[in-house]
């Protein structure tokens, strides 16, 4: 039996990440591909691949979120475009830029929220 990793206990156990929004959560996620995506640009397939998996995570978290249910089918798909980006042969032909310009709106959106 293989142990999952869990790399973050506090946001999950405490529920925390369920209080945050969608685009929030989004948000969070975003920064963690971007992580991701300028570690492999430096050739740090380690740091990378970390990076891969916490956004994972995360998006597993967001999947459990229940006030999610509405919008799943577009969390389900990204997981799986990003899997295919990350780990697979990028058979939907997405970039290091339309990754970042996706979640990019999502950080901006977060960032309102946190003004008001």
């Amino acid at each position: 039996m293989k142990l999952v990793r869990i790399m973050h206990p506090g946001l999950y156990e405490s529920g925390r990440w369920f209080t945050l929004s969608l685009e929030e959560q989004l948000a969070n996620i975003g920064a963690d591909v971007g992580r991701a995506i300028q570690s492999r640009a430096k050739g740090d397939v380690q740091a990378s691949m970390y990076a891969f998996e916490r956004a994972l995570e995360l998006i597993d978290f967001t999947i459990d979120d229940t006030k999610n249910r509405k919008r799943l089918k577009e969390v389900l798909r990204m997981r799986e475009f990003l899997a295919d980006y990350f780990v697979g042969n990028n058979q939907y032909g997405f970039t290091d830029k339309a990754w970042q310009d996706y979640f990019y709106y999502f950080g901006y959106i977060a960032a309102l929220k946190r003004v008001k």
